[in-house]
């Protein structure tokens, strides 16, 4: 048995052995390069010199126009990099891709949306920046879900560019882009009627790499003479080819070759390789990384002088110089200098103590200026008569409390943070919220919600216990709610979410408008939450609803009617009107809730392109099936058991009103509290059919103002120009 299992083992071996020679031998017949472009495997020029056909590249012309282009996305190819990148684990290639124009241009580039799908390629969220050219333009990047992502440019005679960037006029650029995109859509609008321009006037956007951007200025006046721009996009090695099969599985078990997968990927079907420490060379390659000689470059040998170094595979070490010394001259040179040293080690250990004690002070004071220390100061006593004093927690604590933030236990990532369940020395279970960067705008969020949240002391708002601003990242630390979110019961299919009953349901609605009236009314200063949905509606130990997440929110004087801020929001829940004037009222938390209300009833999502092209957004389904009488039709099955039907009518038409296009017609969250308060309190009520048929005559106009393309990435296949999903039309 013995000997067939190690006869087994040489042949497999063997196999191996073979498979790498040939895959050697073929490499070396390969073009390595195409003019100054060096052409590293996996990519290759011609047939059996790529890893599969993704990554053929084709080499054009003679002399110094030869170029090399991509034959899986037809682009040409400016640098290939098979290494890992500084900001994530995806090598990276970089290509010339055309500028998209408005329909008003006539100059070169391309009209159409970039594509390419179906490729291992996607545009790098690290890279590239997003720069649109116009005047009076809100240039927007579509088919990106439920994010609404672009820039704004007004109209000025001036300078449209400030050192590197655009200034906002006559040009604009966001240097954030979202990650794993395939396809690149740009819709142009005016900023004064927010709608598609289908006018003369020409506008231009597009993607470009940021360090060719800052190295080489462009002027982007002069974008009309462009054909193309240089773009970075990220790679990896899909497993479904036998030769990238074949190739991990030889790499797996190598000692100077490291092969994983991304982060992204959760189905494990792609993935990248790299030398490991002590290697260099091209890890996909049989045999590829190479042993560095540590001992032959200065900056490598970290010897001391009086040992020899020796080079070892994938590192070296050091030994005992031989030297033609005297046995008593070495006794000499060792000793003396022993006192000496050992009285410098002790006032450097005295010096150490006292410099790491005062490094160490100073480096909590910088870090909490960093996180916003002196901002949340300033508005805390700004607010003295009105906060209440938060516990601020150290940093050994709350990482006790996580062991170390270990990724089992994250609860949720957001826009602004992560969230970890922890517990704390006293035995509380608690949530730590994490901003993900140290930068402006966060730590200006960061200071808000701990602003905003502690104004608050209602049942059924999540209640802040305290932060901490000493770490590198600033921390929030909440009451742990057990039962996750509103979103994970009506719409994922887990034994371990019950069904919500209609009961249940009815009181979730009205605790969160309850909790909604109190930010409105009942506060010291008037709160808007700015981002209500059910995903940021908690639930707790007894199914009461918790709402969350304040990072956006704002806090108003008595008077003041509305707030103007860049448009933020969730697609599907964010009301029409802020997104067309950007002021953001009452109302539109309205709106918010009023979708959210329409969820407990249908147990729809917001936003669905299993719908009609009419009815993807949830709103505008649902006020049309009410206008068609078809209301019990598309109740969630929950509802439609419940024997008092009338209730269910007077919730669905309180809803049709909170969604209403005109805000002034919508209800406020008081009057719609006492509502359902009324609902919940009288069983059998009398239904007032005058107002339903009201209700259900009332003529509501329809309106496509603003549309997206829906995203090929959720449709397996490219969109079409006709294939639009009404964004907020009811």
């Amino acid at each position: 048995m013995k000997m067939a299992v190690q006869f087994v083992m040489r042949i497999t071996i063997l196999v191996l052995l073979t498979y790498e020679l040939a895959e050697a031998e073929a490499a070396a017949a390969c073009y390595s390069s195409c003019g100054n472009l060096e052409i590293p495997y996996p990519f290759g020029i011609g047939p059996h010199c790529y890893m599969d056909k993704m990554f053929e590249v084709v080499c054009n012309g003679t002399g110094s126009s030869v170029k090399a282009f991509l034959t899986s996305i037809d682009k040409e190819v400016l640098q290939i990099n098979i290494s890992s990148g500084a900001y994530n684990s995806y090598p990276t290639v970089q290509v010339q891709m055309p500028i998209i124009y408005s329909n008003g241009c006539s100059s070169s580039g391309s009209g159409e949306a970039l594509n390419i799908s179906g490729s291992p390629f996607n545009f790098s969220f690290d890279y590239n920046t997003f720069i649109s050219v116009g005047c009076d333009n809100f240039a927007t990047i579509t088919g990106l879900g439920p994010v609404v992502f672009g820039c704004k440019s007004h109209c000025n005679k001036g300078n449209i560019v400030e050192g590197t960037r655009c200034s906002g006029f006559n040009c604009c650029q966001s240097e954030y882009f979202p990650i794993n995109q395939q396809e690149f859509h740009v819709e142009f609008r005016s900023i004064s009627e927010s709608k598609v321009r289908q006018e003369e006037e020409c506008k231009y956007a597009f993607l470009m790499d940021q360090n060719w951007l800052k190295s080489n200025k462009p002027d982007p006046s002069s974008v009309q003479y462009w054909e193309t721009v240089p773009v970075v996009l990220e790679w990896a090695i899909s497993k479904r080819t036998k030769n990238s099969r074949d190739m991990f599985e030889s790499h797996k078990n190598l000692s100077d070759v490291s092969c994983s997968f991304s982060d992204e990927d959760m189905d494990f079907d792609s993935f990248t390789c790299e030398c490991a420490y002590g290697y260099q060379g091209n890890p996909y390659l049989p045999r590829g990384c190479k042993d560095i000689n540590e001992c032959e470059s200065k900056n490598l040998d970290q010897c001391p002088y009086y040992l020899e170094c020796e080079n070892i595979e994938g590192s070296f070490n050091c030994n005992k110089r031989k030297s033609p010394d005297s046995p008593l001259r070495l006794a000499i040179i060792v000793i003396c200098p022993s006192f000496g040293l050992l009285f410098l080690l002790l006032i450097i250990w005295w010096l150490y103590k006292v410099i790491k004690k005062r490094n160490k002070i100073k480096l909590k004071q910088k870090f909490f200026k960093r996180n916003g220390g002196l901002l949340l100061q300033q508005q805390l006593s700004s607010n003295e008569n009105n906060v209440q004093k938060a516990k601020l927690f150290n940093s050994k604590e709350l990482k006790n409390a996580t062991n170390c933030f270990n990724e089992n236990r994250i609860l949720g990532k957001g826009g602004q943070g992560t969230v970890y369940k922890g517990m704390l020395i006293d035995a509380r279970i608690v949530a730590i919220k994490k901003c993900n960067k140290v930068d402006e705008g966060n730590l200006e969020q960061f200071a808000n919600e701990i602003i905003i949240l502690s104004q608050i002391n209602h049942r059924n708002v999540v209640k802040l216990l305290g932060c901490c601003l000493e770490t590198e990242v600033p921390l929030l630390v909440y009451e742990f709610i057990p039962n996750g979110t509103l979103f994970q019961y009506l719409h994922e299919e887990n034994e371990d979410f019950p069904l919500l009953t209609w009961d249940m349901r009815l009181r979730i609605a009205t605790e969160i408008a309850g909790a909604l009236s109190y930010l409105h009314s009942a506060a010291s200063l008037p709160i808007y939450h700015r981002d209500i949905k059910s995903s940021n509606i908690l639930l707790d130990e007894k199914y009461r609803a918790k709402v969350a997440d304040f990072g956006t929110s704002r806090s108003v004087t008595i008077d003041q009617t509305h707030v103007t801020t860049l448009i933020y929001g969730t697609f599907g829940y964010l009301d029409p009107e802020y997104f067309q004037t950007s002021q953001f009222t009452e109302k539109s938390d309205v709106y918010s809730f009023g979708v959210v209300l329409i969820e407990l009833l249908t147990g729809e999502k917001p936003v669905s392109l299993t719908r009609s092209q009419e009815g993807r957004n949830l709103s505008t389904y649902f006020v049309h099936s009410l206008k068609e009488n078809r209301l019990f039709d598309i109740l969630d099955t929950q509802v439609s058991k419940v024997c008092n039907k009338d209730e269910v009518i007077v919730i669905a038409n309180l809803a049709k009103r909170c969604v209403h296009l005109n805000g002034k017609k919508r209800p406020t969250m008081m009057e719609i509290m006492m509502e359902l308060e009324g609902v919940q309190k009288v069983s059998t009520a009398q239904l007032n059919f005058e107002e339903l048929e009201y209700v259900r005559n009332e003529e509501m106009g329809l309106r496509n103002d603003v549309s997206v393309l829906a995203s090929s990435c959720l449709e397996s296949g490219s969109a079409s120009s006709s294939d639009v999903l009404p964004l907020l039309s009811i």
